[in-house]
C-alpha cells in the first residue's frame, strides 16, 4: 500500500511507516546520504559497500526562502523518517570548503559564509559532512556507475535547475569546478541558458534545449579537451530523447545512477571521512 506525506512529500511504501532505528555504529556500511537541490532534498540509506539504496529514498521540497534555519529543519526531517543515527553525507548545491558554503546561486544568498556542516549537524543531532553536490554525483558514478575503470579526463554535468560539473583526472576528483556558472551570452551563466531551469523558464521543446545544450558541452570541450562528458541530474533519464542532437569529439553517456547519484556520493563522501 502506498501513503502519500503532506506537502508534496515523495510516496513511500508501507514498509516504512514504522522504520526500525538505524545506527550506523551496529551497520557500519549503512550511511545516509542527503542531496539538497534548489527544489528537493531527498535522502536515502545506502550501503556504501556495493553503492545501493537500501529500501525506498524520500524526498521533501526545499523551503521558500530556502534559508539556512528552514532548509536545515527540511534536512532533519530526512534523517528523522529513517530513524537515523549516525555520519551524514550531504551534497549541497554550492561551492563547499571546509563544510562552509562560499557561494549560493540558487539556494538563499545567508547561506554564503554559513557553515553548513554545523546548521545540519545542530539540527539532526549527527555529524554531517558536506561537499558539492555534482562533485557527490560524479563520485558516486566513478565509484559504482559508467566512470568506473576510466582513467583519462573525465567530465560529469548534472542537468536540473542549474548546471553542476565534477572533474576528474586518472580518478581523482579536481573540487568545486561549479562549470554551469562559466560566463555565457549577454555576461550570464551557463546554466541560466542551457539547464532544465532555462528550458522550464522559457518554455521551449527539449529539442530546442537540446541544441542549446549541445553549445555548452563544445563551448566545455575547447577548454578541457575532456575524453568523456557522463551526464547526471534529472534530465539524464531522457538522454534517448535528445543524444542525437549531441556532438562532441569527447564519448557521451548518461549517468548509471541516474538521479540517485548526488544521495550515494554523499553517502560515500561521509564514509571517507
Amino acid at each position: 500500500m502506498l501513503y502519500y506525506h503532506p506537502d508534496n512529500r515523495q510516496l513511500t511504501t508501507d514498509n516504512q511507516q514504522q522504520n526500525e532505528p538505524i545506527n550506523n555504529q551496529q551497520h557500519m556500511n549503512a550511511i545516509l546520504g542527503i542531496d539538497v537541490g534548489a527544489s528537493g532534498i531527498k535522502g536515502a540509506v545506502v550501503d556504501v559497500q556495493n553503492g545501493k539504496l537500501q529500501g525506498e529514498r524520500f524526498r521533501v521540497p526545499t523551503p521558500h526562502p530556502s534559508t539556512p534555519e528552514a532548509m536545515a529543519g527540511a534536512f532533519a526531517e530526512i534523517a528523522e523518517f529513517f530513524n537515523y543515527k549516525g555520519p551524514i553525507g550531504c551534497g549541497f548545491p554550492a561551492i563547499v570548503k571546509n563544510g562552509v558554503a562560499m557561494s549560493a546561486a540558487n539556494i538563499d544568498p545567508t547561506w554564503i559564509g554559513t557553515n553548513a556542516e554545523e546548521v545540519f549537524g545542530k539540527h539532526t543531532g549527527c555529524p554531517v559532512f558536506v561537499t558539492n553536490d555534482a562533485d557527490a554525483a560524479g563520485m558516486a558514478e566513478m565509484r559504482y556507475g559508467v566512470g568506473k575503470g576510466e582513467n583519462g579526463l573525465v567530465m560529469m554535468i548534472t542537468i536540473g535547475t542549474g548546471l553542476g560539473s565534477a572533474l576528474f583526472y586518472k580518478g581523482m576528483m579536481i573540487p568545486n569546478t561549479e562549470l554551469g556558472h562559466v560566463q555565457w551570452k549577454n555576461g550570464k551563466s551557463a546554466e541560466s541558458y542551457a539547464s532544465s531551469g532555462a528550458r522550464e523558464r522559457l518554455k521551449i521543446s527539449r529539442k530546442e534545449w537540446a541544441d542549446r545544450f549541445n553549445e555548452y558541452l563544445i563551448h566545455l570541450e575547447r577548454l578541457f579537451s575532456p575524453d568523456l562528458f557522463i551526464l547526471g541530474g534529472g534530465e539524464s533519464k531522457f538522454f534517448e530523447q535528445y543524444k542525437s542532437q549531441l556532438h562532441t569529439n569527447a564519448r557521451i553517456i548518461p549517468a548509471k545512477l541516474l538521479n540517485n547519484a548526488g544521495i550515494i556520493g554523499a553517502a560515500v563522501y561521509a564514509a571517507e571521512q
